[in-house]
């Protein structure tokens, strides 16, 4: 008798509501029975290489024997507890941690439960700022075209206006400052003309704009567009001039992706605020963090309130915060510039090529992302069965096909993802 169990597709069809997909109309899901190293497992046998690092947190690999150990060594302790009023080992390792590797000017530290609270947090730490200097007309953002930092309200405010969620929710949305998308590319010349323009947007608003939010480097989820360092240190030098506060958000650009430790060192500037999630617990379990200035942090103390207007329950959730001290640790102990160096030139030997083929737009390639832009929008459905039946899990969406997988995958692994994707091409 086959004792062995399936999952119930049809209920998760008719009841479980998957990311970004319809109810009447679902894109396929394929049951995962267990992963280990880069691989995912399906239930119907195939053995897949994962590019996506499950939306680019797992570092490490599945199933890492020392991840896992942390967790079960935190469990036994205990699994949660609030931190208002109370504090644990766990986070204060990691906030010791946290400051050692990110920008020194950042020294408090606000630990939340997702990338798009992180992101909350810091755009009411910016406004709460300004509020207690009795700055009340500072009250809002100015953003990039083509960014992406989250689906929750605030978080979406500041998305891209055209091609996010922006008409859907037209009226309850918060209306901010849009610039254009850099347009100056990574490795190429910077044209100082995109300087003008962004001191022409900061003249005009700088009196009502609280803080220029940004992805550092590579504008990843609305259209992984990767641009010049030289733009990030205009932004930088504008918000000083103009007295506006810089909110970077590494939540997916952190932790090494771009061959930086974070993508603020390719420009050698600092925030006012950054947020981070994502890898940092090695994809095991979600976490994020808001870093901030002395001179913020003091600031919102200082003014009517008293505090920081946030807590969220599971606030530095001790066995998320004891698999991200090791996370962090097995990162740093290893070569992993070394490391994200090889990734790329695996790229740049392997998919840099896809750039000839007639159905291709683009190809670019930084650190450990590597991107296919076709001249149509994709079939996710169609790709990414034909995927499957190569042995890789790829997730495209709009025009790209893009790969971000964990830093452990070895070349071999990373060709056959390559190769697959010339082969459906």
């Amino acid at each position: 008798m086959n004792t062995k169990e399936t999952v119930d597709l049809d209920f998760d069809k008719n009841h479980l509501w998957h990311p970004y997909t319809s109810m009447i109309n679902p894109l396929p899901v394929y049951p995962v029975t267990h992963a280990d190293g880069v691989h995912i497992h399906l239930e119907t046998g195939e053995k897949l290489i994962d590019g996506m690092a499950s939306w680019w947190s797992v570092l490490h690999g599945y199933n890492n024997v020392e991840l896992n150990n942390a967790i079960k060594l935190q469990v036994d302790k205990m699994s949660h507890v609030m931190f208002g009023g109370l504090t644990h080992q766990p986070a204060v390792d990691l906030g010791k941690k946290l400051l050692d590797i990110t920008p020194h000017s950042l020294t408090r530290i606000f630990l939340a439960d997702s990338g798009s609270v992180a992101v909350e947090v810091a755009i009411k730490m910016a406004m709460q700022y300004w509020r207690s200097k009795g700055n009340t007309r500072k009250n809002k953002l100015m953003a990039l075209s083509k960014g992406y930092h989250g689906d929750t309200f605030a978080a979406m405010s500041v998305c891209d206006p055209v091609n996010s969620m922006h008409s859907l929710y037209k009226g309850f949305l918060p209306e901010h400052y849009f610039v254009p998308a850099p347009k100056s590319k990574f490795e190429e010349a910077f044209d100082p003309a995109e300087r003008d323009v962004l001191a022409q947007y900061f003249d005009k608003h700088h009196l009502d704009i609280a803080a220029f939010i940004l992805e550092p480097i590579v504008q990843n989820a609305g259209g992984m567009n990767f641009y010049h360092s030289d733009y990030l240190k205009a932004v930088r030098e504008l918000c000083d001039e103009y007295d506006i506060l810089l909110i970077c958000d590494e939540i997916a650009t952190g932790f090494g992706r771009t061959g930086k430790m974070f993508a603020v060192e390719h420009a050698n500037i600092e925030p006012d605020i950054m947020c981070i999630g994502k890898a940092m617990t090695g994809g095991y379990m979600t976490l994020s963090a808001t870093l901030t200035t002395d001179k913020v942090a003091i600031g919102i103390s200082e003014g009517d309130a008293g505090v920081m207007m946030h807590g969220p329950t599971f606030m530095a959730n001790p066995l998320a915060c004891a698999v991200a001290n090791k996370s962090i640790e097995l990162l740093l102990k290893t070569d992993w510039q070394s490391n994200i160096t090889r990734i790329e030139h695996c790229f740049k030997v392997h998919l840099q090529k896809l750039e000839n083929v007639d159905s291709v737009a683009n190809v670019r390639i930084l650190g450990a992302i590597g991107v296919v832009e076709m001249k149509q929008t994709v079939d996710v459905a169609k790709v990414q069965k034909q995927l499957i039946e190569q042995g890789v899990w790829l997730r495209p969406f709009g025009k790209l096909i893009y790969m971000m997988p964990p830093y452990i995958m070895q070349d071999e692994s990373i060709i056959k993802m390559c190769n697959a994707i010339k082969s459906i091409l």
